[in-house]
């Protein structure tokens, strides 16, 4: 088969079509919450990410059937004084899975992470995904540590409203 990823700007309908289904494919999976996106995200996230200098998003096609997605968001690193990208949703569509598609948007983000001189990629995965796991370390991700004796990193949250 074959796949097209393609750093998206959002300007074509087809596009930001593709994103919000990719999305709420994403969305409804147990990995993703389980639950649809809301009516309030169907209506505002679009016109939102458009504005957004910092955001990155790739999407990976069969044809012209939307197949992956990637959302990144460029950050800073302190200790490097260099950006740094974090990839904060990614997602192959279910029936497209374990096809290499993963790997080829890894590729693409790393590149543009490349282009615009970031130290690092980051990305946070759910301890039960091991599939996932497995794909991002294959591709040369690992804990988050800085000394053995203080173990890796976790990611906390606090909802607001």
């Amino acid at each position: 088969m074959s796949f097209k990823v393609i750093h998206s700007a959002l300007n074509t309908e087809k596009e930001t079509s593709d994103l919000m289904s990719l999305l709420n494919h994403y969305a409804t999976d147990i990995m993703g919450g389980g639950e649809e996106l809301s009516p309030y995200v169907q209506e505002h996230l679009i016109s939102r990410l458009q504005k957004r200098t910092d955001a990155v998003i790739v999407l990976a096609y069969h044809e012209e059937i939307a197949i992956g997605l990637a959302i990144s968001f460029e950050g800073f690193s302190t200790f490097y004084a260099k950006p740094l990208l974090n990839i904060h949703d990614f997602v192959v569509r279910s029936d497209y899975r374990g096809q290499g598609i993963a790997k080829l948007m890894l590729d693409k983000v790393e590149a543009i992470a490349k282009e615009r001189d970031c130290c690092k990629l980051t990305l946070e995965v759910l301890q039960g995904n091991t599939r996932a796991q497995k794909v991002y370390i294959d591709f040369g991700f690992d804990n988050y540590q800085l000394e053995d004796s203080m173990g890796h990193a976790l990611f906390l949250q606090k909802k607001l409203g």
